[in-house]
This record gives structure tokens, sequence and C-alpha cells, in this order.
């Protein structure tokens, strides 16, 4: 299969072989059709699949059929959502690498938090043909009246299950409100937990679906491991397992930003070179030390799961589970950070004894068994427990398990003298 074989401009093939492409990914080949026939689309796109590129081509072929002026105000044609400020950057440096390239200008602005909103209004001044946002800096757009969104024709949402998983989901009901009910929407999501099918039955009009196989054909080659460890000696294996298995390059999750920096600053003393990636970092110091990770001058980069989505590093050949994350999908989306573009990958988890049965519940949702290792001199000196449904794992608990709002005031209520 080729880029020519799917429909796309002439002048759109010509700026695929400047940028680089070669051929489509399974996802590119299954969604660009429809999507340029109009369809709507759900896409079930794993980390590094392509996706980007497969609702940002029918998005630039649109714009290409239709002309562009060289001036004056333009028409809002697409909007793009994204979880995080990462991922909402790596969308706009493809989207305008390959508008680069087009015979017409196409202005593709970004917008997200934790930097001044001014610029970003500047930068809207005569519209934009393709807005890519964080849900919540789009609405403060809307809210200055820098943006108008009633005109757009298509709306993505990219990472649609992270999107619902850091608590968007009121933001994009707002958003939803604000568009015109007619157009085409593009949805892709690693994952579909039932919150996620919801909001595709709410939004998506007789999508065409992208089946799981498509994905399959593309699964990454990680290497997965499973280590068995005290919490107390995380730090002291990672230190030695880096040194003494010659990993260049490392993304570290852990749960907390105080993790974060505690994590980097011991494998600093240790001699390693690493940095603490989290979400109260500012724009300048998040772009600093991705650059340094980037260009390999830091070794080690221990991150939150917030503060890492979006990050694409080629040829990131480890990640490492410090913490287990909350859900099976995070997990998903962890180790998918390495292993990309054909690339092999290792992603190597910590067991501590009291987050086996957590680790035991990926599993079986990753329907995959990992080995469990003990490696000399840092042996667990507890044995796992088997715990009940929804006790605390020692990893932050079970996604789904712990006691809401509702639940707290009902026991409260409970045990009230008036009662």
């Amino acid at each position: 299969m080729t880029f020519s074989s799917l429909g796309l401009a002439p002048a759109l093939l010509n700026a695929i072989t400047e940028t680089g492409y070669s051929t489509p990914t399974a996802i590119q080949t299954a969604a660009i059709p429809p999507a340029l026939r109009g369809a709507d689309v759900l896409g079930q796109a794993q980390t590094g699949s392509g996706k980007t590129a497969a609702f940002a081509l029918p998005l630039l072929n649109a714009l290409l059929a239709a002309g562009r002026p060289a001036s004056g105000t333009r028409k809002l044609y697409a909007l793009v959502l994204a979880p995080t400020r990462e991922l909402a950057a790596q969308v706009g440096e493809t989207l305008r690498g390959l508008a680069s390239h087009l015979p017409v200008p196409v202005k593709v602005s970004v917008a997200f938090g934790g930097v001044s909103i001014n610029p970003q209004m500047m930068a809207l001044r005569g519209g934009a043909d393709i807005m890519v946002a964080t849900p919540g800096r789009l609405l403060d757009l809307v809210d200055h009246n820098a943006l108008k969104l009633d005109g757009a024709s298509v709306l993505v949402l990219d990472e649609a299950d992270k999107l619902l998983d850091m608590g968007f989901a009121d933001e994009i009901a707002r958003i939803m409100a604000l568009l015109p009910a007619r157009r085409q929407n593009l949805f892709f999501s690693a994952t579909f937990p039932p919150a996620v099918q919801a909001l595709a039955g709410k939004l998506l009009h007789e999508p065409v679906r992208v089946a799981t196989q498509d994905v399959e054909e593309h699964t990454p080659d990680i290497t997965q491991r499973a280590i068995e460890v005290d919490q107390a000696q995380r730090t002291s294996l990672l230190r030695i397992l880096i040194k003494e298995e010659k990993w260049r390059q490392v993304l570290v999750f852990v749960a907390t930003k105080y993790a974060s920096e505690h994590v980097a600053d011991k494998l600093r003393r240790g001699g390693v070179e690493a940095e603490a990636f989290h979400g109260d970092f500012s724009q300048g110091a998040r772009t600093s030390v991705l650059n340094d990770f980037r260009e390999g001058k830091l070794k080690v980069l221990v991150a939150t799961d917030v503060a890492a989505r979006g990050i694409d590093i080629a040829q990131l050949p480890v990640v490492v589970n410090y913490d287990l994350p909350r859900s099976p999908a995070d997990y998903t989306h962890r180790i998918g950070r390495t292993g990309r573009a054909g690339a092999s990958g290792l992603a190597v988890s910590f067991i501590a004894p009291d987050a086996e049965q957590h680790f035991r519940l990926i599993e079986k949702r990753q329907n995959v068994r990992v080995p469990r290792e003990r490696l000399p001199g840092f042996e667990p000196t507890a044995e796992a427990k088997s715990l009940p449904p929804g006790a605390n794992d020692g990893t932050g608990g079970i996604k789904g398990k712990r006691k809401s709002k509702k639940d707290k005031l009902r026991e409260a209520a409970a045990k009230s003298p008036a009662n």
C-alpha cells in the first residue's frame, strides 16, 4: 500500500515525500479514505502507530481542495483536542511540517495552558484554519472572544481515553455545545473503556470503525520484565540496572510529583544524569528538559503520567514502571513509549510485594503473563499478600474501586446520631 493509493491530492503527496514519510501505517491506511469521504471515523490507535498523520492528512487535503486566502480573516475549519500540552505541540508540529510544503497557505494555531494566554490570542488574530488545543485553554480563548467554534467543519479527539481519564469530560461537553451540530468527527483512542464508548456513541454518526486487527498488526516489539523488589530498594535497583545493562536512555514512571523529584535527586547523587518531569514545571522548563532528553544530554527522565503524555522520543529503548499505574489502560500508554516505528523496546516493572495483586489485574486485562524475576541482592523481604477486591495495593489503588464522594456522604449520614 502507498500513500498515492489512498486518494490524497498530488500536492499533498509531494508534501508527504518532502516530510520523509515512506509508506502508510495500518491506521493511516484504514482511516484516511473514509475521512476523505467525510465520514465519521472511530479509530483504535496505539502510541506510535501513526495516528497523527491519519487525521492530519485528510484535514490538509480538504483545505488544499478548498484553497486558502493568502491573507485576511480565516474561518476555522478543524478543531483538534489533545489531553496535554506536549501532545498538542507535537500534533501542531506535524501539521505545520506538512503544510509548509503545500502550494496554498494553511494557518495552524496551537494553544495550551501553563503559559501566558496573550501570545496565543495574538496568534489567532486573522483566524486560523486548524486549531490544536487542550480543552481548558481552548475554552479560555473562547471566553476571551479570541476564537469562535460555531463554523468548524471537523472535530478531532486525539487520545480520547486520556482526555476523559484526566477529567476533561465537563470541558468537552461545553466545547460540544459551541460546535455546529453538523460536522465530521474523527475520534482516536488507544483503549476503549466504557466512558470512551459512551462518548463515541453520543458524538459519532454511523462511524467507520478501524478494526482492532489493524492495531494488532503493528503491535510494537516490546519485551516486558517484572522484577520483584521491596519499595525501599527500587531506586538502588534502578541505578544498578542502568549501569550494568548499559541503558543509554530511560523514561521512568512514578506516581507523584514528589516521587519524581525524589527519585531523580537520588539518581543524580548516585552518578546518573537524571531530571524530574511533572505538571508543576513551567513551559520553558518542560521544553528545556525534553530537548535535553531527546538530544541524549540527559540519560533518565523521571516523570508522572500526566506530564509524560504526548512525549515522543524516537528510538526510546527503555521504559521503567517504578510505580505501577493505576489502570491497565495507563500501563498500555506507558509501555507504548518504547518499541515505536518498528524498533524494539524494553518495559520493566518493579513489583513490590503489596503490588503483586494489582499487577496481576494489569496482566489479566492485557492478556499477558510476565515472568517474575528476583535479582541477587534485591530479593524482597516480604511475600506478596492476597488482597481483597478494592483494597489499597500500595500504588494508589485500583482504578474504579475508590469510594465516591456520594458513598462517603452516605457513610457519614449513617454514622450521624440523628440516625
